[in-house]
């Protein structure tokens, strides 16, 4: 089975030794994804903006790895202010609220940058539409 590897092109990808996502037959795994744009400027000051963008940024690997959004089965999202909860659960539902894959959602104590609020990782199969439905 192949092992196709999505990079991002970030210098950390090479320094710390990871790829934006891995897929391997039909699953799709995407690394911890936070709010930082091609400039290294972090997209958005709260929590539901930072959200948005992550799960955009997810989907753009996704797509690269011949998935997408609908795939995924299961989302693990770590925030610096619990307190939140609504607000992030707000902009997880606007992209997940028909799809309701798995879900976790905890506080941390920081993230690599203090400006990060969230990171978040998700899990996807690709899944084969049934022609006969």
């Amino acid at each position: 089975m192949a092992r196709i590897l999505i990079s991002s092109g970030s210098e950390w990808e090479k320094l710390c030794g990871y790829s934006r996502a891995v897929r391997v037959g039909d699953l799709v795994e995407v690394s911890g994804t936070v709010a930082v744009n091609e400039q290294n400027e972090v997209v958005g000051q709260d929590c539901y903006t930072q959200t948005k963008f992550i799960l955009e940024k997810i989907s753009k690997a996704l797509e690269e790895a011949g998935s997408c959004m609908n795939d995924v089965i299961r989302t693990r999202m770590y925030t610096t202010d619990i307190s939140k909860f609504e607000t992030i659960s707000k902009a997880h539902a606007e992209v997940f609220r028909v799809i309701r894959p798995a879900c976790t959602l905890v506080e941390v104590n920081k993230l690599v940058r203090k400006e990060f609020l969230m990171e978040i990782e998700v899990t996807a199969v690709i899944c084969k539409l049934d022609s006969k439905k």
